[in-house]
């Protein structure tokens, strides 16, 4: 029986010590829309025999309609509010994956409770990647204007300097979607497992 710990996946392993290592906490996947924080994180969750949550959906499933009808219906300000009782609320409920909007973590409020309750992963995209994932799509409140990629890059300047205060930082990029799974993995592992013990160790 004892022979039988040699042969098990270091990968297997390395996503158990993650596990063990977050207790209550989540990882929430923050960063510009395109990023691939759904997608990443929905293939992290697995991984991490973690539930995945989309913040976004969860948000239309709260108040009953699609996100550009809440834009349209309530403005931006009453969709902020939602989103930061809802990201609030998943928070509470870790641990899990959490997926959130890209102007979810500019709220000071949320910031202070992912920093409390999770472990924040930037994906970080540049401009063309974004724009390429995103103008086909009509699901983009902030990009229905005449000029989405100026929106883009005046969003990048206003949220990149926030972003950057995430406990790790993954560059999404035109790759396989395991490549990128692999080093958030790896930077977690990093983060949680070998730098600062004393902090999860405070971990209730």
């Amino acid at each position: 029986m004892s022979g039988t710990a040699p042969t098990e996946p270091v990968s297997l392993s390395q996503d158990a010590e993650i596990s063990s290592a977050l207790g209550k906490r989540c990882i929430v996947l923050i960063g510009m829309m395109g990023a691939g924080k759904s997608t990443i994180g929905r293939r992290m969750a697995a991984r991490l025999r973690l539930p995945f949550l989309d913040a976004d959906t969860e948000i239309e499933t709260a108040a009953g309609m699609s996100i550009p009808d809440i834009f349209e219906t309530h403005g931006e300000p009453h969709f902020r509010d939602g989103e930061a009782r809802v990201i609030a609320r998943l928070l509470d409920n870790g641990p899990a994956v959490i997926a959130t909007g890209g102007g979810a973590f500019m709220r000071e409020e949320t910031r202070d409770r992912i920093r409390d309750k999770a472990v924040s992963l930037w994906l970080q995209a540049d401009a063309d990647i974004i724009m390429k994932r995103v103008r086909r799509r009509s699901d983009r409140p902030l990009l229905q204007n005449p000029d989405p990629e100026g929106t883009v890059n005046r969003l990048l300047e206003e949220r990149e300097p926030v972003y950057r205060t995430a406990d790790l930082t993954i560059m999404s990029r035109d790759v396989p979607h395991d490549r990128i799974v692999d080093e958030c993995i790896d930077a977690l592992h990093a983060k949680l497992c070998t730098a600062a013990p004393d902090r999860i160790d405070a971990t209730p």
